[in-house]
């Protein structure tokens, strides 16, 4: 890809700095307060407490879709401070904005129960597998190939399991870890969620690392990425920072599900109660965001009339002028792309008059 082209694609996408400290209302600039850890009790009923009902989308989204999602990392961690806390919606791609980030704390936040399960099967697999290769071994379902290990680049790894074949005999014993892992070590009240979990995990057993945004549906573009594609994708730059990139970024996801530190939440972002919990939480913690990744959440928004109620909620989020919102959009037949825009622009002009007149 030519660096001209590469600037044409990263126009298509808008990271905007969208916050100014006179935002932050009632939030003390000092360390933050929270826990190292939520014990297993906390972290369900933050899950069950935080999240509103089950909504519906379009499709299942197990997978990303925006092909070039690590083109603003640079931007993003030169701006946004880490040790803070991480807000996202959707699948995958949250791993890679959090290695980068390294907040302190992670929520997502997402219209579908679905997402939920998907995220607790990630959590499950984070915790059972030591290294990079073990994680995708367990969820793929296929046995780790030799010569694969720490040092292995992204590429390395994908292309040593490409020639691996799916084990049923692999995916039913690690369904069975999986739920063990979170009904009987967590003690979670899963219910309804281990049919949630065994069905995305499932999807990932028949597509393996060919698994695409449209897989277990028909809705989707002309060209849909697969797993392995994003996961070796690069920043624009040739520098590789996805969340399997690295040891050291593996480890850091592991680390932060292992003390329950990912939140995954049922909520619509004009709901009541999911991100206006999550503002409560965080102020009560004198906690600050560090980032909001949105997706393309936003169009669908506005072409329903509902964007204020957003930026409503939004604006009950401790916020201050690094604070960033990651935006998604199409443009130029290419799929996504990334870039820094530091003008606040409409989106946040509409988002400091919610600020202004939210109760």
């Amino acid at each position: 890809m030519t660096r001209r082209r590469a600037l044409l694609i990263a126009a298509s996408i808008v990271l905007a700095c969208l916050i100014r400290p006179a935002f932050v209302s009632g939030v003390r600039q000092v360390a933050l307060t929270l826990p190292e850890r939520l014990s297993d009790r906390e972290f369900w009923d933050m899950v069950s407490n935080f999240s509103e009902p089950n909504g519906s989308f379009r499709s299942d989204n197990l997978l990303s879709n925006e092909t070039a999602i690590q083109y603003v990392i640079p931007d993003l961690t030169r701006i946004a401070k880490p040790g803070r806390v991480y807000l996202g919606v959707g699948p995958e791609q949250n791993f890679t904005y959090i290695a980068a980030l390294k907040p302190a704390m992670a929520f997502i936040v997402d219209i579908r129960r679905g997402n939920l399960d998907l995220h607790l099967m990630y959590k499950a697999l984070f915790e059972l597998s030591a290294d990079r290769a073990e994680f995708v071994s367990r969820l793929f379902s296929k046995k780790r190939p030799d010569g694969i290990g720490a040092k292995s680049t992204v590429a390395e790894i994908f292309a040593a399991y490409s020639n691996v074949d799916t084990s049923e005999t692999l995916y039913n014993e690690n369904l069975e870890a999986i739920k063990n892992q979170l009904a009987t070590k967590h003690g979670f009240e899963l219910s309804g969620d281990l049919r949630g979990i065994e069905y995305v995990y499932h999807a990932f057993f028949t597509y393996g690392p060919q698994i695409q945004y449209s897989s277990t549906g028909s809705f989707g573009g002309p060209y849909q990425p697969t797993y392995a594609n994003l996961m070796v994708a690069t920043d624009g730059g040739g520098q590789a920072r996805g969340y399997l990139s690295s040891e050291e970024m593996f480890q850091l996801l592991k680390d932060l599900q292992s003390r329950n530190m990912v939140v995954p939440i049922v909520g619509n972002f004009v709901g009541p109660k999911a991100i206006r919990s999550v503002g409560t939480y965080l102020k009560g913690k004198a906690a600050m965001v560090s980032a909001f990744y949105l997706s393309n959440v936003e169009q669908f928004l506005y072409q329903d009339g509902t964007w204020r109620d957003f930026c409503a909620n939004a604006a009950s989020l401790p916020l201050d002028e690094t604070s960033m919102f990651i935006r998604a959009v199409r443009g130029g037949g290419l799929g996504r792309g990334m870039g820094l825009n530091s003008d606040l622009g409409e989106m946040a002009a509409d988002l400091k008059d919610c600020a202004a007149s939210r109760p």
